[in-house]
C-alpha cells in the first residue's frame, strides 16, 4: 500500500503479461440501498448472534476441549469446501505465506486459505462466520502494520489470484485480487497502455486502490480509486456482488478510498491509460542547499501542468549523507518532456545536483527501481501528515529530520496531489481530500534484528521510531486534519477521525449496512460523525 520514493531510472526487460480479452462481469447478487442508513443484515445462517466475530483470537465456549473441537469443526468446514493442501496451518508452505514485507510484523493467524477463486473466498468467510474465527485478507502483504493477519485468525490469501486481462480497445484491464500494481503495469504494457499505481511494483493492485492511490500519474489521470470501474465483491455473509456507478452505487462509492473495510474484492476492473514510457529520473542534491531548492520547487508544484508530477524529500545519498530527492514524472508528450529546456530537466537546474539522472523510461522499469531499493524482509514504520505546502517552518522541520535519520533506509518523501484528482467533487468518492495538498510520507526503516516493537514508546523505545514520532509530532502545528488512509494506524486517531471529513457519515452508513459486525478490518475508520 506504500507509494515509496524512486531509484534512478534502469534498463528493464518488459515481463510478460496477458492480453485477452475478458467479458463484461455479470450483475449478480443482491441489491444495495442507494441510501445512506438503510441497513443489510448478512443471512441467519451465516452466524448466530452470540457466534458474531469478535476481532480478536478465537475464544473459547467452554473449555480446553470445547476449544479443541471448535477448531476441529472449523478445519474440517473448511477442507470440504476447499483442497486441503491450500488450508494452511503449519508447515513451510505456512511458514513462506505468513511473511510479510515488513518485518516488524509478529502476528501470526490460525489458518492461511490459499484461494485460487471468488468460491474460495465465499466458503472462507462463511466458514469464519460460522465458527466465530476473525478473518482478514492478503493482497500484496505490504502494508506496516500487517493488517492482512489478525491474531489466531483466518486469512484469506488473494496472493494465487494474480490474473491481469487487458482490453485494448476499450483501455481497461481485469485484474485479480492479488494482482501487484508491477503484474498490472507489465500486462498493459505489452499493448502499449499503463495503469494509474504507486512507485513501488510490489505493493497490490486492489489494496493501493481501495486506499486511495496516489502514484506519479496523479496529475494527468488521478488517482487509482479514480479510474476503478467496477469490483468482485464478496460480503460479510460470504454472497457475491458486482458493483459499479450503476449496480450498488453506495457500495462502490465507498470501495474509492474507503478501504478494504467493506468486503473481500477478489477482482476489479480499472481504467488504462495510453502512456507506457514516461519521462523520469532521479535528481539528488546536498542537503546544504535544500533551502534555495525547496523555496524554488515550492512555485513550481504550486503550478505545475497536469502531465507533471513531482516527488519531493531527502534520503540518504551514496555517500550516507542525507541529500534532497527531487524524483519528477512526465506523462506527457514525450519531446516536450525530454526537451533540454522543458519543465523536467529544468529540476536539474535549481543548484548543482550530485545525481541527475532523467529520460525516457517504461513504468515497470520505474517500478522494479523501487523495489530494488525497499526489498522485503526489512522492519519498519510509517507516519504521515497533509500540508498544503512544503516552505518556512515545515522546510526547517523536515531538513532537520534528514540530518538526524537513524537508518540508511529510511526517508521523508512528499507526494504531489494536483491536476486531475482534484476535479472530482469531494463527495463522488470515498476518498476524504480534494483540493491541492501534499502527503507527506515518513518512513523508518532499518535492518532486520533489531526491536520489532515498532508502536511502543517511552525510553525503550528504538532510536529509529524515536526520530520517527519526533518528526511527526513536529509537523503537527503545521498540517492539515487526517491523513492518508493507507498510512494511519490506530497510533494516530486524531488523524482517523478526520480523515473523510463530510463523508465520514456516509461512508459509516455503507459499513454499517453491508458489514454491521465488522468482520472486514481494514485501514482504520473513524467511528462516529462526532469524531470527525
Amino acid at each position: 500500500m506504500r507509494s515509496g520514493h524512486r531509484a534512478p531510472p534502469q534498463t528493464h526487460r518488459r515481463p510478460s503479461g496477458s492480453s485477452e480479452r475478458p467479458g463484461h462481469p455479470r450483475r449478480t447478487g443482491r441489491a444495495l440501498p442507494n441510501r445512506p442508513g438503510h441497513h443489510i443484515r448478512p443471512t441467519p445462517s451465516t452466524a448466530a448472534p452470540d457466534e458474531r466475530h469478535t476481532g480478536v483470537t478465537m475464544q473459547s465456549r467452554t473449555d480446553a476441549d470445547a476449544h479443541e473441537t471448535a477448531d476441529t469443526a472449523f478445519l474440517a468446514e473448511l477442507r470440504s469446501r476447499i483442497p486441503a493442501e491450500r488450508v494452511l496451518t503449519s508447515g513451510p508452505e505456512y511458514t513462506r505465506a505468513v511473511a510479510l514485507f515488513n518485518a516488524a510484523v509478529d502476528v501470526r493467524p490460525s489458518v492461511v486459505v490459499r484461494c485460487a477463486s471468488t468460491a474460495d473466498v465465499q466458503a472462507g468467510v462463511r466458514a469464519s462466520r460460522n465458527h466465530g474465527v476473525p478473518l482478514s485478507v492478503r493482497g500484496g502483504g505490504h502494508d506496516f502494520w500487517g493488517r492482512a493477519f489478525r491474531p489466531g485468525g483466518l486469512v484469506l490469501d488473494l496472493t494465487e489470484m494474480r490474473d491481469v486481462q487487458v482490453d485494448v480497445d476499450h483501455r481497461y484491464a481485469t485484474v485479480g485480487g492479488g494482482a501487484l500494481s508491477s503484474d498490472v503495469v507489465s500486462a498493459a504494457e505489452r499493448t502499449g497502455l499503463t495503469a494509474v499505481t504507486g512507485t513501488a511494483g510490489s505493493v497490490g493492485m486492489v489494496g493501493l486502490t481501495l486506499g486511495g492511490g496516489y502514484g506519479p500519474l496523479l496529475g494527468q489521470f488521478g488517482l487509482a480509486a479514480d479510474n476503478l470501474l467496477s469490483a468482485e465483491v464478496v460480503l460479510a455473509d460470504g454472497s457475491r456482488v458486482n458493483t459499479d456507478a450503476e449496480h450498488h452505487p453506495d457500495l462502490f462509492w465507498a470501495l474509492r478510498g474507503g478501504g478494504g473495510n467493506f468486503g473481500v474484492v477478489t477482482s476489479a476492473r480499472i481504467r488504462l491509460h495510453p502512456v507506457p514510457t514516461v519521462i523520469s529520473g532521479t535528481i539528488l542534491y546536498p542537503i546544504d542547499q535544500s533551502a534555495g531548492i525547496l523555496a524554488d520547487l515550492g512555485g513550481i508544484l504550486q503550478d505545475s501542468p497536469d502531465e507533471l508530477t513531482v516527488d519531493v524529500g531527502f534520503l540518504p545519498g551514496p555517500d550516507g549523507k542525507p541529500t534532497v530527492y527531487v524524483a519528477p514524472t512526465w506523462s506527457g508528450d514525450p519531446e516536450v518532456g525530454n526537451a533540454q529546456n522543458g519543465p523536467v530537466r529544468t529540476l536539474a537546474r535549481l543548484g548543482t545536483p550530485v545525481l541527475a539522472e532523467i529520460g525516457p523510461v517504461a513504468r515497470s522499469a520505474t517500478l522494479a527501481a523501487t523495489d530494488a531499493m525497499f526489498p522485503p524482509g526489512r522492519m519498519g514504520a510509517i507516519r504521515t501528515r497533509t500540508v498544503q505546502s512544503v516552505t518556512g517552518s515545515i522546510a526547517t522541520v523536515l531538513d532537520r529530520a534528514a540530518r538526524e535519520f537513524t537508518s540508511p533506509f529510511s526517508a521523508i518523501v512528499w507526494h504531489q496531489f494536483h491536476g486531475a484528482a482534484t476535479r472530482p467533487p469531494l463527495g463522488s468518492t470515498a476518498f476524504g481530500r480534494r483540493e491541492p495538498h501534499l502527503m507527506v510520507e515518513l518512513i523508518s526503516m532499518w535492518e532486520n534484528g533489531e526491536n520489532k516493537d515498532h508502536t511502543s514508546g517511552g525510553a525503550g523505545m528504538p532510536s529509529h521510531l524515536r526520530w520517527l514520532e519526533k518528526t511527526h509530532a513536529a509537523l503537527e502545528p503545521f498540517s492539515l486534519p487526517g491523513g492518508y488512509v493507507n498510512f494511519l494506524g490506530l497510533e494516530t486517531p486524531d488523524q482517523v477521525a478526520n480523515s473523510y471529513g463530510p463523508n465520514t457519515e456516509r461512508l459509516l452508513a455503507v459499513k454499517s449496512a453491508v458489514d454491521p459486525d465488522s468482520v472486514f478490518s481494514a485501514t482504520p475508520l473513524p467511528t462516529s460523525t462526532a469524531d470527525a
